[in-house]
Parts: structure tokens; C-alpha cells; sequence
């Protein structure tokens, strides 16, 4: 499996929580070279203050702890 795919997986496996508050969240890009994951929140997150926090606490922690090769994540 690809990194690519492991990380949409990490990202399936919390876009339910994510949906129950009205946002969504998806998979840009990822760089191999800066270990960087970029995705684009949608819906109530645009905006929303508490977004930096899902980001960086959800969306992040889950990314890494399942593909560990992953270093950063970025809101697109």
C-alpha cells in the first residue's frame, strides 16, 4: 500500500466524527520530500476557530499515528 493510500485510510477512518459537526476533510497532496500532508477542511470547518484544533489534534494525530513516515500535516 502506498503512503498516498495509507493516508486517505487514516482520513476515512475519522471523517465520521469530522461530518457530525457539518465539516468534511480532504486528501490534497502529500510531499515525500518535506513529509508534508496537505488537505482542504470543508464545510462548517472553513472558518470555523476550532478548525486549527482539528487539524492539528484530530486530522494530524491520526495521519501520523498510522503512517508514521509523516511528519507534517497542512491545511490547504
Amino acid at each position: 500500500m502506498s503512503t498516498e493510500d495509507k493516508i486517505k485510510e487514516a482520513l476515512e477512518s475519522i471523517r465520521e466524527a469530522i461530518q457530525m459537526d457539518g465539516g468534511d476533510v480532504e486528501f490534497v497532496a502529500y510531499n515525500e520530500d518535506t513529509k508534508t500532508v496537505y488537505v482542504a477542511l470543508q464545510g462548517s470547518c472553513i472558518g470555523c476557530p476550532a478548525s486549527v484544533l482539528t487539524l492539528k489534534m484530530g486530522v494530524e494525530r491520526a495521519i501520523k499515528q498510522q503512517v508514521p513516515e509523516v511528519e507534517h500535516v497542512e491545511a490547504y
